[in-house]
């Protein structure tokens, strides 16, 4: 049964955007959003996430959980999804300011 999709991807070359258009309303030029299948949604995250080289990538769809959507992340510089007792909460990496890196061997 068809859901609402939200894809945000950066930097995605044209042959790819050409193919997310085809299912998706592009509403601003980094965010993707329509009613698809499971299936197209499957295809065009794989295709999505095989493209990726220094950009990043968020896919957002309904599910049946206490938020009512589930998140997936793709890309070096992404945000990782964790599953904290039943609640999706998004967990990054914090850059060193120029002090810590001072001290750093």
């Amino acid at each position: 049964m068809p859901s609402m999709t939200v894809i945000s991807a950066t930097a995605v070359p044209d042959h790819l955007r050409g193919a997310l258009t085809r299912w998706l309303l592009e509403v601003t030029p980094t965010l993707y959003i329509g009613t698809i299948s499971a299936r197209v949604r499957t295809e065009l995250w794989n295709n999505l996430t095989a493209c990726l080289t220094d950009d990043n990538a968020v896919l957002a769809y309904p599910a049946a959980n206490e938020q009512g959507f589930t998140l997936h992340t793709a890309g070096p510089q992404r945000r990782d999804p964790l599953d904290f007792d039943g609640l999706t909460l998004i967990a990054f990496q914090r850059l060193p300011t120029s002090q810590e890196a001072a001290k750093a061997p």
